[in-house]
């Protein structure tokens, strides 16, 4: 099953007195590369988040934010800390009777002092098992969505997987003729630069030039490896396959290449180039194929 590094998900919902906005996208990587955007008094949740990601997922940028608010049917209960609000006090005191021309605290920079507001303590493990469990939801979500992509990835590549053959098939069957062609045209033009040839010798270099000239070692090897791209696309079970996909790409723009420098019809040269054309098409496509 091939899967797409590209996908979106988002989800919101209720959890316990707070209301949470789950956010995730991914695009093409290398490798796993998570980035995770969480309110500081969740950070306790990031470990186990990222667990279930790398279960999840196997290569990747993947950007994951978390929104978590109170909700409006319950506010959080807020609380002095006295012996901070006791110590503050008492230091601003002292200072300004040191130092009279010295502004006293006013209510806003006493209750932006770190520590004097106490939040209410959230029950970090009933709170994070109800977590887990939409985070699992929105997971599944965002798995889908990598999957459709990669379906459309993989009927792309399919098609053009046909077209190679049908290039290749095509050239295959006229390959004969054009050899017997470009055989005449050289005998010709050594017939008419030196009037009369040995043609045992004519047919000892021909002989030559047909083993460079040979290219049934290129269709079979272009074959085999379209074979092997049509298998691992077509497999329900295939896992993680993007970086085959990526290596049998190079293997075949390596043979068309090698194609190309043993024409001797302007028919292998376009052959070759049309070839090149898909399988750079199919390249791209798979930079995308987790």
């Amino acid at each position: 099953m091939l899967y797409s590094m590209t996908g979106f998900a988002s989800q919101t919902t209720p959890i316990q007195s707070y209301c949470v906005r789950f956010e995730m996208r991914s695009v093409n990587h290398r490798y796993l590369d998570i980035q995770m955007r969480l309110p500081e008094d969740f950070r306790f949740l990031e470990p186990l988040m990222r667990q279930a990601i790398s279960n999840t997922v196997t290569r990747g940028k993947i950007e994951c934010k978390v929104m978590i608010e109170s909700s409006h049917q319950r506010q959080p209960e807020l609380n002095i800390h006295e012996p901070t609000l006791h110590a503050l006090m008492a230091v601003n005191q002292k200072i300004c009777a040191q130092y009279p021309q010295i502004t006293p605290l006013s209510m806003a920079d006493i209750l932006h002092y770190p520590n004097v507001i106490v939040r209410e303590e959230i029950n970090q493990e009933n709170f994070q098992n109800d977590f887990l469990l939409a985070f699992e939801k929105l997971l599944s979500q965002f798995k889908q969505d990598r999957k459709r992509e990669g379906e459309a990835l993989r009927q792309h590549l399919a098609e053009r997987l046909i077209l190679m053959t049908d290039l290749i098939d095509q050239l295959h069957t006229v390959f004969p003729v054009l050899l017997q062609n470009h055989k005449d045209k050289i005998n010709q033009r050594l017939m008419e630069a030196l009037g009369e040839i040995d043609h045992e010798r004519l047919q000892q270099e021909f002989a030559l030039f047909m083993q460079k000239a040979d290219v049934d070692e290129e269709f079979s090897r272009l074959r085999t490896h379209i074979a092997e791209v049509q298998r691992i696309i077509s497999d329900p079970k295939a896992q993680s396959v993007g970086k085959r996909l990526d290596f049998l790409m190079q293997e075949l723009n390596r043979e068309a290449n090698t194609l190309g420098s043993k024409s001797i019809a302007v028919e292998c040269t376009q052959t070759s180039v049309e070839l090149k054309v898909i399988i750079e098409q199919m390249r791209e496509q798979v930079q995308n194929i987790e």
